[in-house]
């Protein structure tokens, strides 16, 4: 297979084992990012925990103190008052039977779901076609709720969400390429604090196991956990 003229310099620059501390890490993959599209900066994080217990399962929702600018499309399942709350606060779709239906037949124009308590036995009907998708409303992320007005704002504040797959790791964006290092930094020690303060109680030992970093289309370098602030 042809290496690439990027490749080759990244191979050189990068000695295997070493280990970054965060600003470093930083520094490193915008310098070898993409000049034609804005590459996504992500994190993997190997936790302590066993992911086949529901009790050590980690998750949750957060907004970043710099996310990127992009349009999210909403629905929202309600009806009557929080139909027309859901309307004035920005949802992009409203309804409850008739957005079901429309589901059930393919047609998905949003991004993420929102629905009231009353409405979920509804949704329910859909959670086949919603859950793999990751749309499906739930309780845990804020989606499932009677305010609202406050989950439209979060959404749209580009608030994201994570949780540990079947290997015990979290996978998260914490922003583009085009940020500065000092976005980049915060965002990266806000999720990383954050976090933290999921360890469940029955979780012993060392909770960050491994911590790494990669754009879109860099390699993954791994990061001191112990150089976050």
């Amino acid at each position: 297979m042809r290496i690439t003229k990027k490749k080759k310099l990244v191979n050189k620059e990068l000695k295997h084992g070493t280990v970054f501390k965060i600003n470093d890490a930083i520094s490193f993959l915008k310098k070898h990012t993409s000049k034609k599209f804005d590459e996504s900066v992500d994190l993997s994080i190997q936790l302590g925990v066993d992911a086949k217990k529901s009790d050590q399962q980690v998750r949750g929702v957060l907004s970043l103190p710099k996310m990127p600018e992009k349009k999210i499309r909403i629905a929202v399942f309600a009806e009557g008052d929080d139909a027309d709350k859901a309307k004035k606060n920005g949802a992009d779709i409203v309804g409850s039977e008739d957005l079901v239906e429309s589901i059930k037949k393919g047609d998905i124009k949003f991004d993420k779901c929102i629905s009231t308590p009353e409405m979920m036995v509804k949704v329910s009907t859909v959670g086949q076609i919603l859950g793999p998708k990751g749309m499906m409303p739930n309780p845990k992320l804020g989606t499932v709720t009677k305010n609202i007005e406050e989950a439209i704002k979060n959404i749209k504040a580009g608030q994201i969400e994570f949780k540990t797959d079947k290997a015990g790791i979290v996978h998260a964006s914490i922003g583009k390429a085009s940020f500065t290092d000092e976005d980049l930094q915060k965002n990266f020690n806000f999720f990383f604090n954050e976090l933290k303060k999921k360890k469940p109680a029955s979780s012993k030992g060392v909770f960050i196991k491994k911590l790494f970093i990669n754009s879109t289309m860099g390699p993954g370098l791994q990061v001191d956990p112990t150089s976050v602030m």
